[in-house]
């Protein structure tokens, strides 16, 4: 099993380092952490990152708001699909999509690999169907998934992994990876846990924003990304809870798991460095 670390997506919200905690001008760096997994059954990606639609007409796919609040580069670089071929892939390699969940910045690639099997969690699908309030209504962008043609939906169950409720056994999959449920964020979000030679590897999605939010027994965050999760969150109270467990869970078992969040610049490099082959886009 082989896992390039991709940037997806670059968004420069106005903010610098109230935002991202280490940019020196008026705008900030923002990424879209996604995973390429080579296996026997063929590529496995975790997340999308913005599409090839999006990037070539994203007022008719993405929300206005979205799009002025984080400054979206719409530029064919970063999207899966264009890092996919640079690694000597095809489209029709990728076999099977998993997603943390259904925001327009994690699911705007899933018709760029239309032979892919995209496995979420039914409560995401579900919340994304319903669609009520503002910014539900702005989040789940339809015609970013309207033509995927195969979908696996599942519910939590299972033996449990370092104490967090799991999915094993996703349908096509090596048992290598599964999804950890983590609500919060959207009512259906989940990590996807990955175990590999080294140990696991948690992608928390947007469980948390910033690094400083884990590996540490006093946490902080930037003003502006903890405003965002505010803006974001659909259950408060099990988003702080969820994220309190990935904070004891990376100080108590530092050694077995390593965990990375969808949109820190900074920890991606760290990842994509560490972990190679690796393919590696901030700017």
């Amino acid at each position: 099993m082989r896992i390039h670390h991709l940037n997806c997506g670059c968004m420069c919200p106005i903010g610098g380092a109230l935002f991202d905690g280490f940019s020196r001008g008026l705008t900030a760096c923002l990424i879209c952490h996604c995973l390429l997994v080579e296996t026997n059954q063929g590529l496995v990606l975790i997340d999308t990152g913005f599409g090839e639609r999006d990037v070539k007409a994203p007022l008719s796919r993405l929300s206005p708001f979205f799009m002025n609040l984080n400054r979206i580069k719409f530029e064919q670089k970063y999207t899966a699909l264009a890092q996919i071929k640079q690694l000597g892939f095809d489209k029709s390699d990728v076999r099977h999509i998993v997603l943390t969940h259904l925001d327009f910045d994690h699911a705007g690639g899933l018709e760029d690999f239309p032979e892919a099997t995209v496995h979420v969690m039914q409560s995401e699908i579900d919340a994304a169907h319903k669609c009520r309030g503002f910014i539900s209504s702005q989040r789940y962008r339809p015609l970013q998934w309207d033509e995927v043609k195969q979908w696996k939906y599942y519910s939590p169950g299972g033996e449990p992994w370092f104490g967090f409720e799991a999915v094993r056994d996703l349908e096509g999959l090596p048992p290598e990876i599964f999804l950890i449920p983590l609500a919060g964020h959207t009512h259906g979000h989940a990590g996807i846990a990955i175990e590999t030679p080294e140990g696991w590897l948690l992608h928390a999605g947007d469980a948390y924003f910033y690094r400083h939010e884990i590996n540490t027994p006093k946490p902080h965050c930037t003003p502006g990304l903890r405003a965002y999760q505010w803006l974001m969150e659909v259950d408060r109270k099990a988003r702080l809870y969820n994220q309190q467990r990935l904070r004891a869970l990376s100080l108590s078992h530092s050694n077995d798991v390593r965990l990375f969040c969808s949109h820190d610049a900074i920890e991606f490099k760290t990842f994509a460095d560490q972990n190679q082959p690796s393919s590696v886009t901030l700017g």
